[in-house]
């Protein structure tokens, strides 16, 4: 018996060691490690495991989950700055998480990494992936170079108008938006009243440009038919 006793206090002292001496704040629990933001120990009885999340992925003390592995854009790293070595594949720098497409000049595709297997996405028209917030946002918010920047001038010829109009307060429209001439589903937005993004509505609905949104067809007059007539449907 103090045989065994003896050999289980040496395997604590070896897990003890192999986690860099780590104290736990307390007997049980998972705690971050203090420089490395993908690292933690899980302590059992006071004594600390040394853990990894996966690759791409740090943990999150403030997560109430059991699995506390998040996306980076989820997570205040705060000063714990350092992070594993990463395990890339063929278009994953990381095997998890949400990446850039690698053509700097390609704003609009990234991928989701999933333990190294990518699917590729492709924001709607008009935005660009913002790897800081892992989602698809305005050029202006997402602030990428080399992406081919929109001029004032679409590829179709509209401009954004002069005068925006007044909102039912009497204010301007920030970023006041008008129908396309010819295609009921499709619409712009002028960001600021002066930067024209061309935009489109799910599949079933048109641009009510009374309304200011997408709705039903037969709520627009000239698109009653728009999704009954080919090749009108986009």
């Amino acid at each position: 018996m103090a045989k065994l006793s003896a050999a289980v206090i040496c395997i604590m002292g070896f897990v003890a060691l192999a986690s860099g001496a780590f104290n736990c704040p307390r007997d049980d629990g998972q705690f971050e490690d203090p420089k490395q933001c993908d690292k933690f120990y899980e302590c059992i009885d006071g004594l600390p495991i040394e853990k990894y999340c996966p690759d791409g992925l740090v943990f999150d003390p403030l997560n109430r989950k059991v699995n506390k592995c998040d996306h980076v854009f989820n997570v205040d790293c705060g000063e714990r700055l350092e992070l594993q070595p990463p395990q890339p594949t063929k278009k994953c720098p990381r095997r998890n998480g949400f990446f850039a497409h690698p053509d700097p000049s390609v704003c609009n595709i990234f991928y989701n990494c999933i333990d190294g297997d990518a699917i590729e996405i492709t924001c709607t028209t008009g935005l660009h992936f913002d790897e800081y917030s892992g989602t698809c946002v305005w050029p202006d918010s997402a602030g990428r170079q080399g992406c081919g920047e929109v001029g004032k001038e679409l590829s179709d010829g509209f401009r954004c108008p002069k005068d925006t109009g007044l909102d039912s307060r009497g204010q301007a429209v920030d970023h006041p938006k008008y129908a396309h001439p010819e295609d009921c589903q499709k619409f712009y937005v002028c960001l600021n009243g002066v930067n024209p993004r061309e935009q489109g509505c799910s599949d079933g609905t048109v641009y009510n440009d009374v309304a200011q949104r997408c709705d039903a067809p037969e709520n627009v007059p000239g698109c009653e038919d728009w999704y009954k007539e080919e090749p009108k449907k986009h």
